[in-house]
């Protein structure tokens, strides 16, 4: 009997601790950084001539109550460069990531991903754009106009 019931307190107490870190890992998760861009949605760059080269401070900042870390940016292709803070930004600082898109050998609608991993959960944001990358006009035709 007696070993019933040590198992039962072992029981009630393991129920009790595991209920306590779900407790804790819930409120430490309200307080994690939370990186907010004002941009909300698919940025649009609109028009420009293939060639040339355009960029975007996509502004945010750290809602959370611990400083927000970004451990790297990926582009979804190598047109696109992202330049980021490499130093924390701390609860309720604004800071931006720098995004360039070179349109050399680009051409029609171009829809792009830049994605930040970081320190936050869920652990990686996406940010996206869209141009219209028009054709550059051609030389001999420009030439023959004059």
């Amino acid at each position: 009997m007696k070993n019933v019931i040590l198992g039962l307190l072992l029981l009630a107490g393991a129920v009790a601790c595991n209920q306590s870190q779900k407790d804790s890992k819930k409120e430490l998760s309200g307080k994690m950084p939370k990186i907010v861009f004002a941009d909300k949605g698919v940025y649009d760059f609109g028009d420009l001539t293939e060639g040339d080269t355009i960029a975007r401070q996509f502004k945010f900042k750290n809602e959370g109550e611990f400083p927000l870390i970004i451990n790297n940016i990926q582009a979804s292709c190598g047109c696109t460069t992202p330049e980021w803070p490499k130093t924390p930004i701390e609860p309720g600082q604004e800071s931006s990531i720098k995004v360039l898109f070179n349109s050399q050998g680009k051409r029609g609608v171009q829809n792009k991903t830049v994605t930040v991993y970081a320190n936050t959960d869920p652990a990686y944001t996406e940010l996206a754009f869209r141009v219209m990358v028009n054709p550059r006009p051609d030389s001999s035709s420009v030439s023959s106009a004059k």
